[in-house]
């Protein structure tokens, strides 16, 4: 490394929080999947906004590329740098303090390194709820969460990571500060420029910070896990269920019965929530503002007329907070049980699902004899994880992945629901939008970045 621009940047960070040292650089450099690994110059760690600026604009000036790092629990490869050109690894891990809450507004202020699960705590114990869930939440930073629009469990009834967001602050490539950190639910002048940010991977901006909403806390929670005979029957339950328990149902996730095997066979503590296999299964959270048991009794009435009426083959309900989080950990642990083989994060129309799942299947059973999918993912909102062993499909990864995605398209789907492009779908992106969009997106990049410094080689 440069060793002036080592100096220049110790004097902004403070030397210790420029990392040249291979073992200390080796975690920033590689993806969560072991998919990218590349070298940059350095590991920057700033502290607070105004270091961030004072940073970038170093690097702006040196033409020395940023790639912006919350977690580095992407799965996409979006927050390790390419090897292509100069760059640093800018970590907003220490830009992680909670600035404020306003309860009588439900919001929270925080910075982009805080872990998702701290600022899920602050809004508990302030009394209120943040609603953005997902396995990695122990881990990953909100800034990061942000930068790739994150789904996770709550999506059904919340919405994405950017329909938490009010206001954002945002170093550009130059160095300069947006200072867009407001807490209005209404603000009509002018574009929303905090839009343009969320889930833009980095590439023309770092988040620093972020209003965020919050809504009550609820009172009430029921978890169930419930067999089905096929995917198209998650559907029709979905639908039931919305209609007879309307916006108390906030989680709806879609698990095969090749997932819960994966799972049981990976950690040894859990085990099978009912007592014969099914072929397909769903977990489902509802939560309320009333009292326990009249959500409980609400749940259980559902699901008995469910089975009554065949619309599904059996069911459990928590009985405890406990068995509510082992329920949960069944789902949290797939990731991880099936962790090497060609992964898909697709949304198609929720109506769509099914067929998506029988075009694929067929299609992989003329293509790959053999091949084992393992289907799971946020019904709820049309998006599935459908990733396909074994592992030694890896080797023949884009055959595999033409079959998933053109059924994708020619249902009207994304190639990304809630992942990002990152690395990993930036060329792919180019084959399902179209000519006009993929060039306003260049556009856009052009006009914010014009020297292509941030986070280069993702999105476009």
């Amino acid at each position: 490394m440069d060793t002036t621009l080592q100096n220049r940047l110790g004097d902004i960070v403070g030397a210790g929080n420029v990392l040249a040292d291979a073992a200390d650089v080796k975690p920033y450099f590689t993806d969560w999947r072991k998919q990218y690994t590349a070298p940059a110059q350095c590991v920057v760690r700033p502290a607070s906004t105004a270091e961030v600026s004072r940073v970038v604009a170093l690097c702006a000036g040196e033409d020395i590329a940023v790639v912006p790092q919350g977690g580095n629990t992407g799965l996409s490869g979006g927050s390790v740098p390419t090897g292509a050109r100069r760059e640093i690894v800018l970590s907003l891990s220490r830009v992680n303090r909670i600035r404020g809450i306003d309860p009588l507004n439900d919001t929270i202020t925080v910075e982009a390194g805080c872990v998702l699960a701290a600022v899920q705590r602050a809004a508990d114990d302030a009394g209120r709820f943040f609603p953005l869930s997902l396995a990695a939440e122990g881990s990953c930073q909100i800034g990061g969460n942000l930068s790739t629009n994150a789904g996770g469990v709550n999506v059904l009834r919340y919405g994405m990571a950017r329909d938490q967001v009010l206001g954002l602050e945002v170093v550009l490539p130059d160095g300069q500060v947006w200072g867009g950190l407001r807490g209005l639910r209404k603000d009509n002048t002018g574009y929303d420029l905090k839009q343009l940010f969320l889930g833009a991977e980095g590439t023309l901006g770092v988040i620093t910070a972020a209003v965020l909403r919050l809504h009550p806390k609820p009172t009430a929670s029921a978890t169930a896990w419930i067999a089905l005979d096929n995917p198209r029957g998650a559907v029709e339950l979905l639908a039931a269920l919305r209609e007879r328990l309307g916006e108390r149902l906030s989680a709806f996730e879609l698990i095969s019965r090749a997932c819960l095997e994966a799972v049981l066979s990976h950690v040894k503590d859990l085990q099978d929530p009912l007592s014969a296999p099914h072929p397909w299964y769903v977990l489902a959270e509802l939560a309320d503002s009333g009292a326990a048991a009249a959500l409980r009794e609400s749940v259980e009435q559902a699901l008995a007329d469910g089975a009554e009426r065949g619309a599904l083959r059996d069911a459990v309900l928590a009985q405890s907070l406990t068995q509510a989080r082992t329920l949960w950990r069944i789902r949290e642990s797939i990731p991880e049980a099936q962790f090497t083989n060609v992964k898909h994060d697709v949304s198609v129309p929720v109506s769509k699902t099914p067929e998506l799942i029988e075009r694929v299947q067929a299609a992989l059973e003329k293509a790959f004899p053999g091949a084992q999918p393992y289907v799971f993912g946020h019904v709820g909102d049309g998006n599935l994880h459908y990733n396909i062993g074994p592992a030694s499909l890896l080797e023949r990864r884009a055959e595999v992945n033409r079959i998933v995605y053109d059924a994708v398209s020619s249902l009207g789907g994304s190639i990304s629901a809630e992942h990002g492009l990152g690395q990993l779908k930036r060329d792919e992106v180019l084959r399902h939008k179209s000519a006009v969009e993929i060039e306003l997106m260049r556009r856009l990049k052009r006009a914010l970045d014009p020297k292509g410094l941030m986070n280069p080689g993702k999105v476009v």
